[in-house]
């Protein structure tokens, strides 16, 4: 494997959160911390709350309850906490002066939230929720990019009990009607529109293109950000700034129990409709703050700044963590290059951003406009570098290292997913770095890497699972606990199933290698084959469709659609442009296929699955295609084939 590219400095080292801990408990070694942590599950998970400084509305008497089994975990029993209490409330006292937040739109405007300021506002939000019935155990859905009153819903919901669903701003009717549908939200905020590389993009007639095909919501809050001409549903649309009241009133986090559900976060399958993870307060609030405060490394005056949607994981998880320290985090609407290529890097330059997140995409992005929108900034304040989305190639990784950060920075290059609402491996900035690592398992967090068998490997490819529970995996899936079961803790007996190809080397050091899915990550965002299948199958000239995830230099993957015809239709650039238009107006431009192939027939196994792993590495050009023996119809391999062949 690769040899040690990357070592901290010394002073880095003796300054680090972590090693203020290791010597504390007496440890030598990160990588005996690490250890301790899986060894000793309920010890780490009880003094995390020491070490991070979680604040309790009562102190709980049980660490875990595994009475139904490690799948059904209970955490912190006879305890209550709220999310919203720890990472605002508890900091309007001497920090109310503080900066939360900073806002960056893409037309220039920039707002900022002091902890005091932003309280007001969540309080209002709160109060005005509360007054039309919204109660604890309730869904409050967000359907709005990063704005301002983006972070206002999120802890106005987790305040009074509510549960915070967002979703992603880019997508479009049929993906949003679906989650809307499966959640049985009340209450949507979204806003007017919001920019994206100049355009104006009208959300909210997107949003009422899917309240038209889901089930009705009680009310529609509506955040005017550029002041567009947009349809009111009379009884049912309101304005936000008309709809928050209650200038003077204070409104305390309610008590929660710690499995009290906090976030509703939906991640696509391979099949079937999206799955809603369950994340509750205790695990919505330890996990990020734990990797904000161990991994990146958070100190008094950092600034965070992790380019992310609300609606993917990392939005929440930013908010959260680095809020429940009373640091200071930055958000951003629009295009992370546009109006100019260096936009990211003169937002370092005039916020002292300290940790600078993104997903593998921009980087390749970024480092392809050329090293000097980079040169034209100073980017020094930057202590560490974060990546998570997707696998980083070695190109992007030295390039950070060396040309971005100088040598400074480490990579805390991370994965895990909306399931864990966390990482479950990612380094620690006190350790020597190898091109690309993921470095070793997250405190508390017993990863492995395994065979067929559920056998321990090293040195070889094998499935990422986890053997000990953590307070962030979901609680089961929204209404769905046999599939929760299925997808998670039916491939290995008592460890949680990932997805993940992974790789642990001789020095036990991670490397993720891609899923072992059929999920596509196209720029690191997650769509599952069956909801862009779904809408190419809705054309009245398609009879099925599979689509894969193709290696993609710029966005990771991108989506390749193979679709075959009703008897009665031929191929054509109508039908193609047809496809391709109903994908981005249903599901988002961003799941837009890059490539469509009309093909006569699809490989289906004799349960009529078909079989997209073969269709993959026909199109890969793999010279193993895999075990085609239960394939019904073994000719339509050679169909593929004579599709993707050149023609003369």
């Amino acid at each position: 494997m690769s040899k040690f590219y990357w070592y901290p400095p010394e002073s880095m080292v003796q300054e680090a959160n972590v090693k203020r801990v290791m010597d504390e408990l007496g440890l030598k070694t990160y990588r005996e911390f690490v250890k301790k942590s899986v060894d000793e599950l309920e010890w780490f998970w009880d003094e995390l709350n020491n070490f991070i400084d979680v604040a309790w509305f009562k102190e709980y008497n049980q660490v875990l309850d595994t009475s139904q089994g490690i799948m059904w975990a209970k955490w912190y029993r006879g305890g209550e906490m709220n999310v919203a209490y720890n990472s605002l409330d508890r900091h309007t006292g001497y920090k109310a002066d503080k900066t939360a937040f900073i806002w960056s739109g893409e037309d220039g405007t920039e707002k900022l939230y002091t902890y005091g300021s932003l309280r007001k506002e969540v309080d209002k939000l709160a109060y005005s929720l509360r007054n039309i019935g919204i109660a604890k155990g309730d869904v409050v859905a967000l359907y709005m990019p990063m704005l301002p009153e983006t972070v206002v819903s999120l802890f106005a919901t987790l305040k009074i009990g509510a549960i915070f669903m967002p979703i992603f701003s880019g997508f479009g009717p049929e993906a949003v009607s679906i989650r809307l549908n499966d959640s049985g939200a009340r209450v949507i905020i979204t806003c007017d529109g919001y920019y994206r590389r100049g355009r104006k993009i009208n959300l909210k007639n997107m949003l009422d293109k899917a309240l038209r095909i889901s089930r009705p919501v009680e009310k529609v809050i509506v955040v005017e950000r550029l002041g567009l001409d947009i349809h009111m549903e009379e009884n049912r649309d309101i304005f936000y700034h008309d709809f928050i009241n209650g200038n003077n009133i204070k409104v305390d986090s309610l008590p929660m129990d710690p499995e009290d559900p906090a976030l509703l976060l939906y991640t696509s399958g391979t099949t079937g409709r999206p799955k809603g993870a369950v994340i509750s307060h205790a695990g919505a609030l330890l996990q990020p703050a734990k990797e904000h405060y161990f991994n990146l490394d958070m100190k008094p005056g950092d600034t965070l700044f992790w380019v992310s949607d609300i609606g993917w994981m990392m939005g929440p998880w930013q908010i959260i963590g680095s809020q429940h320290f009373g640091l200071r985090h930055v958000i951003m609407e629009g295009a992370p290059d546009y109006p100019a290529p260096d936009r990211i890097w003169s937002m370092v330059e005039k916020y002292k951003i300290t940790q600078l997140g993104f997903s593998a995409t921009l980087i390749r992005l970024l480092r392809k406009y050329g090293d000097k929108y980079v040169e034209m900034h100073d980017v020094s304040s930057i202590r560490a570098f974060g990546n998570t989305g997707e696998p980083i190639d070695e190109a992007s990784w030295y390039w950070l290292i060396d040309k971005v950060g100088e040598g400074r920075a480490p990579i805390i290059n991370l994965s895990g997913g909306t399931e864990i609402f966390g990482c479950f491996v990612l380094p620690s900035p006190i350790m020597p770095l190898k091109p690309t690592t993921l470095g070793y398992n997250g405190l508390g967090m017993a990863t492995d890497v395994v065979d067929d068998e559920g056998r321990s490997v090293r040195g070889r490819v094998g499935y990422l699972v986890c053997r000990k529970p953590s307070p962030s995996m979901t609680r089961g899936l929204w209404n769905d606990p046999e599939r929760y079961i299925k997808t998670y803790w039916s491939r290995f007996e008592g460890m949680w199933f990932h997805g993940d190809w992974a790789l642990i080397d001789e020095d036990g050091y991670f490397y993720i290698l891609g899923r072992a899915d059929d999920v596509i990550k196209v720029a690191g965002k997650r769509v599952g084959p069956a909801e862009v299948e779904t809408i190419i199958n809705k054309h009245p000239a398609v009879a099925e469709s599979a689509v894969i995830g193709a290696p993609h230099q710029l966005k990771g993957e991108s989506i390749v659609a193979f679709v075959v015809l009703k008897s009665g239709y031929k191929p054509s650039e109508r039908i193609k442009n047809e496809i391709l238009k109903n994908v981005v107006n249903l599901l988002g431009k961003p799941f837009r296929p890059e490539k469509i192939y009309f093909v006569k027939d699809l490989p289906r196994t004799r349960s009529g699955k078909i079989m997209r792993r073969i269709i993959k590495a026909i199109y890969t050009g793999s010279k193993d295609i895999g075990d085609t023996s239960t394939l019904e119809n073994p000719s339509s391999v050679e169909c593929i084939r004579e599709t993707l062949r050149p023609s003369d």
